[in-house]
């Protein structure tokens, strides 16, 4: 069984009839995280620095984990069983007399997503999702260059 940690990037979001599908991945391999259309579009604002006129969720969330002393440090998407990924936050917090806590914290992988772009955290992905998923390079590379999200992502939902 394969326990490394691979890191990927956000290489794309892509509206669908049901979502947002999510490009994750690097120079290797990259695979699709569908996902909820809202959290695609919070994702978009937090990689594209968007200001917002009021605090979104994972804002909320953020502004805790400021208040407290923590931050995240990383996301991982750890597994992948019927059709979901599961995703875990490390976080990471300093108290008053600099002493570091790890904290592990259950999530969608989604939140997690949100939660890195929000605050600039990598994401990885483990070595046992990562040998599971199917490269989906090619069909990023044709959405990209075609400009069509339409037909070719219907077929994919």
């Amino acid at each position: 069984m394969n326990k490394s940690a691979i890191p990927v990037q956000i290489r794309a979001l892509i509206p669908t009839n049901a979502g947002t599908a999510v490009f994750l991945g690097n120079d290797e391999k990259v695979f699709t995280i569908y996902i909820d259309q809202a959290i695609g579009t919070a994702i978009g604002l937090y990689l594209n620095s968007v200001e917002k006129e009021r605090p979104l969720t994972h804002d909320l969330l953020a502004s805790v984990l400021t208040s407290l002393g923590a931050k995240v440090e990383r996301v991982v998407i750890n597994d992948f069983r019927n059709g979901i990924y599961y995703g875990r936050l490390i976080i990471t917090a300093e108290n008053e007399l600099q002493q570091r806590k790890i904290i592990e914290i259950d999530a969608r992988s989604s939140d997690c997503m949100a939660m890195a772009a929000l605050q600039k955290s990598p994401i990885y992905v483990s070595g046992v999702v990562w040998d599971e998923v199917e490269d989906m390079q090619p069909l990023l590379e044709k959405l990209q260059k075609s400009g069509d999200t339409g037909d070719t992502e219907k077929d994919e939902t």
